[in-house]
């Protein structure tokens, strides 16, 4: 069995529990004493740091929400000087406003790097591997942090981006990749332009495993690639708020190993907020414990899992999570990409000839993800021109894509012609079949 860092791994759940404590108290002081928003919550709710004895305590500690970082963008939440902050990152927010996530070096190094190199050497990939990322790089965390990862454990990095699929392919022969990241649709529409161009992907590539995320996936999806390709599908996890992906499942494929001393899970119920046992599905939330720039106490990450109970026989000591089986709102996730209806509404009215009427359809063109807008125009919007309607939907899915970072099409539709709700509307019909 390899291990990254076969310590901290294998730890005893005593002897981490402690490290846990040390880290929380530590993490909870400094915040009370140089950031207002985290001591302003925490006198909010009657917790002082002397409150915090043991790990167990953390119960005491209010919870953060993507609220609490759309109400103080961009950096109101950053807890070091300016001057520390090597980076930032963005990703699509709730209401138009995106999320900014700010590191330091020590974030960079001891914390997002680290935890993916664990999660790779998990996953079996190390210094004799040829890692092709084809996540997005830029201001989305997927492609720099497995990136960065990769470097970490000493494998060769292809930082092959997206798009360009049969590129993707060459770049895998000529190049002798033998592991992949991106999302689990794009690498099964990988696959389809593999068998276009006559490339055997088991005869002719290295290719044996893939690191996959950013979307829904199962189990039945990783068993369809490994019957058609011989790849391996290793399921990861991370958001932005957290320091993007950073834990995945190892070689056992059963459940994702959150490293304890880096992050502290719990599985809460989304209506009480109240700490549920293992085994028990519930809303996941996080406490990052090694967070510098942006920390991340309690976080309620929205996804809906559970921890699993018993002991990895891969004899790695942290707790794992379940597949992601939904979120508790409604967000989706379009190509990796988050996508939520409020933000939709937003693009789509600052269009002023559009209304606030509109219906989002989801589905799978060939492997990959399709989204339609449905919105109505307004009234003295209507026009017989096939120019004018034309010129409409290019600016309206322009806009979208801008504020969303993905592709959307629009179709125009007339006033009135769409549902109407009474109570909370349905925006979202999703036809895809995972």
């Amino acid at each position: 069995m390899q291990y990254y860092n076969e310590k901290i791994e294998t730890m005893p759940k005593p002897e981490m529990e402690k490290l846990q404590y040390q880290e929380l108290k530590q993490l909870v002081t400094r915040l009370y004493a140089n950031s207002p928003f985290y001591s302003g919550k925490m006198k909010e709710a009657g917790v002082r740091p002397d409150d915090i004895t043991c790990i167990q305590d953390i119960t005491k500690l209010p919870f953060m929400r993507k609220t609490d970082l759309r109400d103080n963008y961009p950096d109101k939440l950053v807890c070091v000087p300016k001057d520390d902050v090597v980076r930032y990152h963005v990703s699509s927010g709730t209401t138009g406003k995106p999320t900014v996530v700010a590191y330091t070096q020590g974030d960079i190094d001891n914390l997002w790097t680290e935890a993916l190199a664990r999660s790779l050497v998990s996953c079996g990939i190390g210094k004799k591997d040829v890692l092709q990322v084809c996540y997005g790089y830029g201001l989305f965390t997927g492609g720099l942090g497995l990136h960065y990862g990769g470097e970490k454990v000493g494998a060769t990095v292809i930082p092959a981006s997206t798009g360009n699929s049969e590129r993707q392919i060459e770049l895998a022969q000529d190049l002798e990749s033998t592991a992949i990241a991106c999302t689990p649709s794009y690498l099964i529409h990988l696959l389809d332009v593999a068998e276009k161009m006559g490339v055997d992907i088991r005869k002719d590539t290295k290719l044996r495993t893939a690191i996959l995320g950013a979307e829904p996936w199962t189990d039945e999806m990783r068993k369809y690639i490994y019957e058609k390709s011989g790849i391996v599908a290793h399921d990861i996890f991370g958001t932005s708020e957290i320091s993007g992906p950073m834990f995945t499942d190892c070689s056992e494929l059963n459940g994702i190993h959150i490293g304890a001393d880096l992050a502290y899970v719990e599985i809460i119920d989304p209506e009480t907020g109240e700490q549920l046992e293992p085994g028990e599905k519930g809303e996941l939330t996080m406490t990052v414990l090694k967070k510098e720039a942006i920390p991340m106490i309690r976080y309620r990450i929205g996804d809906i899992t559970s921890i699993l109970e018993g002991d990895c026989p891969c004899g790695r000591t942290s707790p794992r999570i379940a597949r992601l089986s939904g979120r508790v709102d409604d967000m989706l996730i379009i190509r990796g990409i988050n996508v939520f209806p409020s933000a939709v509404e937003h693009a789509l009215l600052k269009n002023s000839f559009l209304t606030s009427h509109f219906m989002i359809e989801v589905s799978r063109e060939g492997r990959l993800d399709d989204m339609l807008v449905k919105v109505e125009l307004k009234p003295d919007a209507m026009t017989d021109g096939i120019n004018g309607l034309m010129e409409m939907q290019r600016i309206a899915e322009r806009t979208l894509r801008d504020a969303l970072n993905v592709s959307a099409r629009v179709e125009l539709c007339p006033p009135n012609s769409l549902p109407r709700f009474e109570g909370k509307a349905r925006r979202v019909i999703d036809k895809r079949v995972m």
